[in-house]
């Protein structure tokens, strides 16, 4: 019996799933996780902490995990591994607001990267052949 045979059939799914969490994890601590100031502008207005070149590298850093997550048809990794990694992130990160509304911001980017995964997937299942109606793909109604 090789190692396959006793190993549960979701196991590479749900490893999967742990990794593009803790990347998604790191990838915040890494590219957003250190800056924690505001910018204030002359005329008295506040931007920030981020800059657009910070959110785009995060973005950058997780495509490329996240597409093989998604080439390998793990559904569920692709979609919930990310969004459960940067939804800690953001908590973590942001739950020392004073006012409270940093939860409103987490369930931003919590719906935000749930969207953008689920989107992404669709894609590469459709580019790869293994969308809904396809041969070895899944059907999304019973035909």
């Amino acid at each position: 019996m090789d190692t396959n045979e006793r190993l549960p059939k979701r196991t590479p799914h749900v490893l999967a799933a742990i990794a593009l969490a803790g990347v998604a994890l790191a990838a915040w601590a890494g590219w957003l996780g250190w800056d924690q100031q505001r910018d204030v502008h002359p005329d008295g207005s506040t931007t920030g902490p981020y800059e657009a070149w910070q959110v785009i590298g995060l973005v950058l850093t997780l495509l490329p995990p996240v597409c093989w997550a998604a080439s390998r048809r793990y559904a569920a990794a692709t979609v919930f591994g990310p969004t459960a990694g940067l939804t800690v992130a953001a908590y973590v990160d942001w739950s020392d607001d004073a006012s409270g509304l940093y939860m409103v911001g987490v369930g931003l980017v919590m719906v935000g990267t749930l969207i953008v995964t689920s989107a992404l997937y669709a894609v590469i299942a459709a580019l790869t052949g293994h969308g809904p109606g396809r041969p070895g793909g899944r059907r999304w109604s019973a035909r």
